[in-house]
């Protein structure tokens, strides 16, 4: 069995892309089971942020797993594997477990080194274990891809220079209208990314009010940073008496359309509006954007301030921090591998023992037919010497196997021991990392590493 990470995220996709893909709690559920009830994948995780939906999985064959979870996000994006292509990554092994620290320390956000990734890796670790798609392979990867987050948030220094997607696009809408000290703002959406934005707010001084429809969950968003809630009913009113309109619900389709902005604008038309949609799908008409008075800041506009490296222009993470992380996620992403490999071979170390015991047995049965007169005491001496001769011959390449399988490529000497042995053997000779496009297409033993980063 080998890790398999398969997904699309804002580094390799526009955000209309993304937006195909979004997965609400009912379809990530569907896209579990639906996952570990294919042919080749054991295990899976699923991870649909609004930057990103990927898949960790645990896989027997690779080529069959990057089909089979290649299908499930086609189908979830109401598209085919070829149009998806150039968009999705596939990692495999040593690269799969690197990617999922990466992802979790923040380093591959659109805002480098915000934590709220770590948080949904978490909620997703939760619904899969929930569901019952992770176990004994994943559950170690998962729990240590969490650990690796927390430690390079507070080991390394990029908490200080890195910032929330709330942070960042509020930093633009107060390069917009000024301070948001005393101005009243109006959150959309009472989830994780609502509580996330009143209670950034309310650190910068804003008057905040938050609307859902759930009115209880929006109490409960607006207490929390002395706040006050409002009806869903009451959006357009609310949307007028705002500066800043943010959105952030879990809807499938638009929750604020251009008219109700226009009719905002049209009650205070010397008074601008900053409106910051941070939903996937998005939230907000983009229609909105060309309405006199009204600046939007959203995905695609974060998307877009991507410096040439790669690195966001919103967050300029130093580049002492980035290396400081990377090298605590390679260390980390050695020690697992050198885990799962001592793991790997310890099925090949109890088949090669308990061969041996039958062996022995065998021969012991056969002493006792050749020489029936030989007395219990002789027998048992006899028997205790031959198990004792195996057991030396046998202690130094279970010892040494299981040292050189933390080195890499040291699981190659456990299919050694199962040939030599006549244990068997059903391995596939794979890739760390390859483009969707020819997992999909082209024999495992043939791909190449690339693919898109």
């Amino acid at each position: 069995m080998s890790l398999l990470a398969v997904g699309v995220s804002h580094q390799t996709a526009p955000v209309a892309l993304l937006e195909q893909f979004a997965m609400g709690p009912d379809d990530t559920v569907k896209a579990l089971h639906e996952l570990v009830g294919s042919n080749h994948v054991s295990e899976a995780i699923v991870l649909a942020t609004c930057n990103r939906v990927e898949v960790f999985a645990e896989v027997d064959r690779f080529h069959g797993g990057v089909t089979e979870v290649s299908r499930v996000l086609a189908r979830q994006a109401g598209a085919t594997v070829e149009e998806l292509s150039p968009y999705v990554t596939v990692h495999y092994e040593d690269q799969a477990v690197a990617h999922l620290f990466t992802v979790a320390a923040g380093l591959d956000s659109m805002v480098v080194g915000e934590t709220q990734v770590l948080g949904q890796l978490r909620n997703a670790y939760a619904l899969a274990r929930e569901q019952g798609t992770v176990g004994r392979a994943m559950h170690p990867v998962a729990q240590r891809a969490l650990r690796v987050g927390k430690r390079v948030h507070s080991e390394t220094g990029i908490d200080t220079a890195g910032a929330s997607l709330v942070s960042v696009s509020l930093d633009r809408a107060e390069e917009r209208i000024g301070s948001l000290e005393g101005r009243p703002v109006l959150v959309v959406g009472a989830g994780s990314m609502g509580a996330l934005a009143s209670a950034t707010l309310a650190r910068r001084g804003a008057t905040v009010t938050v609307v859902s429809r759930t009115f209880a969950h929006a109490e409960r968003v607006a207490a929390a940073v002395e706040g006050r809630s409002a009806e869903l009913a009451d959006l357009p009113t609310e949307v007028a008496a705002a500066d800043v309109l943010i959105t952030c619900t879990g809807a499938r389709g638009l929750v604020v359309g251009t008219e109700v902005i226009a009719r905002a604008m049209a009650a205070r038309p010397d008074r601008p509006l900053v409106v910051i949609d941070l939903a996937l799908p998005r939230d907000v008409d983009p229609g909105v954007a060309a309405l006199p008075g009204v600046h939007v800041v959203d995905l695609a506009l974060l998307q877009g301030e991507r410096s040439h490296d790669g690195r966001s222009a919103a967050s300029p993470v130093a580049a002492d921090d980035v290396a400081a992380a990377h090298a605590l996620i390679e260390a980390e992403t050695a020690l697992l591998r050198a885990e799962r490999q001592a793991a790997a071979v310890a099925p090949t170390v109890s088949a090669l023992r308990s061969q041996a015991a039958e062996v022995v047995d065998a021969e012991l049965l056969r002493l006792s037919t050749r020489v029936p007169d030989l007395d219990a005491r002789a027998r048992a001496e006899v028997a205790r010497t031959v198990r004792r001769v195996v057991d030396k011959l046998l202690h130094e390449p279970t010892v040494r196997v299981k040292e050189l399988a933390s080195a890499p490529g040291g699981v190659d000497y456990a299919d050694a021991l199962r040939a030599l042995f006549g244990l068997g053997i059903d391995a596939e000779v794979l890739p760390a990392r390859t483009n969707l496009a020819e997992a999909v297409t082209v024999d495992p033993d043939e791909l190449r590493p690339g693919g898109t980063t």
